[in-house]
């Protein structure tokens, strides 16, 4: 059995920083975790300053877990390939300490996080994903 998670976290400071090599480094970091872990991406979409995924897991992962996963695993793995992210993040964090997480049980929720997730780097598509969410 597999529970299904929607998740978004930021960088440090909000740091505008998941961009270019970075972010497709980061989609690598991620589909590597997966592997290693027995999750399964269902979507996924890094923007500049946050990250979105929705991911399924086995039952034997609490929430928690699993974000603390994604985001230790690939700020080790960021700050390892690209070591002047640091100077940007003069905490040593990469990310916040903050996140979102909801878990989608039937397929109608399942479909909507899809859609939203999708939806997210279409700017001009703002007032269909708000339709699409109060329907």
């Amino acid at each position: 059995m597999t529970l299904k998670y929607h998740l978004v976290w930021i960088p440090k400071y909000r740091k505008h920083i998941l961009s270019g090599e970075v972010s497709g480094y980061l989609k690598e970091v991620f589909q590597q975790i997966v592997e290693e872990y027995e999750f399964r991406i269902d979507a996924m979409e890094v923007l500049e300053d946050h990250v979105y995924i929705f991911v399924e897991v086995p039952r034997r992962y609490p929430p928690a877990q699993v974000e603390q996963i994604m985001k230790s695993v690939s700020a080790r793995e960021l700050f390892k390939k690209f070591p002047k992210l640091r100077k940007q993040l003069w905490a040593g964090e990469f990310w916040s300490e903050g996140y979102f997480i909801r878990s989608a049980g039937d397929k109608g929720t399942a479909d909507i996080i899809r859609k939203c997730i999708e939806y997210q780097t279409h700017e001009e598509n703002s007032l269909q994903l708000h339709m699409l969410v109060k329907s």
